[in-house]
This record gives C-alpha cells, structure tokens and sequence, in this order.
C-alpha cells in the first residue's frame, strides 16, 4: 500500500436551508413543539457535515493537543491508549509524544466525566466540567451502590478516602481495602465507588502514556494539580454552549445524552434568544450557535478510523447523522459504540482491528455492505497512513477486508 497522507475535504458555500411549511408538524423530542412556522430544516446529510466539521474529521487540524480537546470539550478515553487514534484521525503530523508529554506534565488529564465515564481533557477543563456533572456521578452512586451502604456516613466513607489516596497514587484494590480495615462487613466496591462518585479522581500516568502501561492508580484532582484556576467557575449555560459548539446542531435530548445531566431545556430555553433553531426531517427541534460552521452537506468526506467509545456516536439521542439509514435502530449497529470503526462518505461503514502477526500486523476491515472499488482504494489509503502511525516499527503492515457482516439493507 501507499502511504496515506489524505488530509483534508473540500469545503463550499452553506447551502440554504429548507424552511418548514406553516402547516407542516413539529415535534420536540418526540413531543408537539409551538413553533414550527419558518424553521429551517436540516437533513441528516447537513447535520452530519455540520458534525465532521467540528470533530475536526472532514479536514485535520494544526491545533495543538490541548487546544483541540477544549474544542471537543474532551475525549472519552476509558480506554487507555485508544484516544490516540482518535486524535490522530484529528491532527495533522500528529505523535504520540504530543499527547504522552502532555500527561506527564499534567497539563492533561484522565478522570470521570461526562456520563460518569473516564475522558481526556485539559486540567483546566478537568476543574471546570467536573462540579458540573457531579449530579451525574451522584445519581449513578446513589442507584447502584447506596442501598448497600446503608446506617454508613458516606462523607466519612469520601474522607477517609481522599486522605488515602492524597497520600499517593492508589489503585482501587489498594483504597478498598484500606476502607474495609474500618468497614469490614461492607461492600468493597460499594465503599470504592463512594470515594470515586465524591473525589474527582484522576488516573495517573504511566496509565495512558504510549507503549507503555502501569496499574489503574489514582490521586485527587487536587493532589495532582494543586489550586484551581482563579476566575469564576462555569455555568450550565456554558456547558450547553460549549456542547452545541463542537457537537451542535442537536437538541435537548442529544445534549442530556453527552453529558448525563438531566433537565437541560430550561438552559436552552435561557438560551433560546442567544441561539439559532432548526429542525430535522422529523421535525424535532436542534439548536445551534448562531456562528457556528454549516457546511454545504455535499461537501466530500473522507474515510477516517475511529477509536472505540468515540465522541461521533456517543454525544446524541438520535444517532443518525453517524449511523448510516436504516441502521439508526438497528441493536447491533448501535453497539458499535465500543468498537473501532470506520467512515465512508461521513457515516460508519463498518469495524476494525489490528492483530499482530509473526511478519507485523494486519488490519482487518468489516464492512456493513460490500465497498465499491473506489471506496476500497479510499480505505486501503486511510488504513495505510493509520499502520504507520500505529505500527511504525513493524516490518509488514498489511490490510485486508473482510466479508460484510449482515444487517440491515442499506
């Protein structure tokens, strides 16, 4: 194969709109919604440029590191080496040792977020996101293990274990059996969760640094980066803002879906003066920042690589500006989520994984439906560019497709 140095889409004009009929109906999130009458219409095609656009994946970028996760306001990352694809697939020239050097110096950190899940994000974003989706963090402990910790304080439980793990770098192994020594006929995970839903925990290096690893150990957000920003801390209205900014146009129900907070249509509608509407082809009602990048929806897309549990299909409700049609409800379509998988024209296309042979490695390709031969060649030049990021001392690097998994006609 050739070596893959695809790195940008053409762009084009904003295409107008189409306007909603007066009479045409409208709903919110499945709800009648009162305004209707001269709303634009965005179709899938438009909401998925509009997407690629501000993941950076129809053009990749010069941002530095941590420049580019504020735009994205973070990366899932509970995996901990697979965000590099997802950064590679983002920035142009892209080494691993720009993100590895930047968790050394803890100018990025690793540490439950949105969804109560383990993101990529800068220390000042750690700080600042992370009251904000503590409801998050708190509701989860609350249904999961609070029953089990009953006639327990649970600031008592949260105390003993910051003070434990402020010590040093602690593994959960470590920290539950420091919390059974005064809790023994508790549940461990139980006490383990209690610490971890009410200390922002962050995961600390050489967990996540490239080619190498080490034990899921953690400290507090305050041990690792002593004080926080001065400044006044961010709204909800900020978050929102901030979603739509790299995730928008989306409605009220993509951005609870991001994020894991409820209640959320009262900040849009705090909002709703400061922002553009639209709707989708189903009439549901999207939000925007009015300067925010549309583009034309022909605009061409390139294949990109995705990492598993990737910011394009986890940040909606309605996932079909991601999923090709006809696979948006399809149960194993949207598992896909914690795959790696691959884009043709903008939408996944299929999986991939990398295997290591005695020669190097090889990249297996699943596709949804058979690839065209152009759409092959397309893949083929992606992947090559990808091996030479992920497999730069191999001697072989190979790639081969495989016969499309059945689903759904597309």
């Amino acid at each position: 194969m050739r070596a893959s140095s695809e790195r940008s889409a053409g762009g084009g004009p904003q295409r107008p709109a189409r306007r909603v009929p007066t009479r045409a109906p409208a709903w919110h999130d499945g709800r009648m919604a009162s305004r209707t009458a001269g709303e634009p219409i965005l179709s899938v095609r438009a909401l998925n440029r509009a997407t690629l656009e501000r993941q950076h994946l129809l053009r990749r970028t010069t941002m530095a590191v941590p420049d580019l996760l504020e735009s994205l306001v973070g990366l899932q990352a509970q995996t901990p080496h697979t965000a590099y694809v997802g950064l590679w697939t983002r920035l142009e020239d892209f080494r691993p040792e720009a993100l590895s050097d930047r968790l050394v110096d803890r100018s990025v950190v690793r540490l439950a977020l949105m969804r109560g899940t383990i993101h990529l994000v800068t220390a000042r974003d750690a700080w600042d996101l992370r009251p904000l989706v503590q409801p998050v963090l708190a509701r989860a402990w609350k249904s999961q293990f609070g029953r089990r910790l009953e006639g327990v304080d649970p600031a008592e439980v949260v105390a003993l274990g910051r003070a434990f793990v402020d010590r040093e770098p602690r593994t959960f192994r470590a920290l539950g059996d420091h919390l059974l020594s005064r809790w023994p006929d508790r549940d461990r995970a139980a006490l383990e969760q209690t610490v971890r839903a009410g200390v922002p925990l962050i995961q600390v290096p050489p967990r996540g640094l490239w080619g190498r690893s080490g034990p899921v150990a953690h400290t507090s957000i305050e041990a690792w980066l002593g004080e926080p920003p001065a400044g006044p801390p961010p709204t909800l209205d900020d978050l929102v803002r901030r979603y739509l900014g790299a995730f928008g146009p989306a409605s009220v129900m993509d951005a609870q879906a991001w994020c894991g907070l409820t209640k959320l249509g009262e900040v849009f509608e705090r909002l709703r003066p400061r922002l553009a509407t639209f709707r989708d082809e189903r009439g549901r009602e999207l939000f925007d920042l009015p300067e925010s990048p549309r583009p034309d929806p022909e605009t061409p897309a390139p294949v990109r690589f995705l990492y598993d549990f990737e910011n394009l299909l986890l940040s909606y409700a309605n996932r079909s500006r991601a999923l090709p049609p006809g696979t948006e409800r399809d149960p194993e379509a949207r598992t896909q989520e914690s795959l790696n998988t691959f884009t043709v024209d903008g939408f996944v296309r299929g999986t991939w994984r990398m295997a290591r042979v005695r020669e190097g490695v090889i990249l297996n390709v699943t596709p949804m439906r058979a690839l065209s031969g152009s759409e092959t060649a397309a893949v083929a030049h992606e992947a090559d560019g990808m091996l030479r990021f992920l497999a730069a001392d191999a001697s072989v690097r190979d790639f081969r497709v495989l016969a499309p998994r059945p689903g759904p006609e597309m």
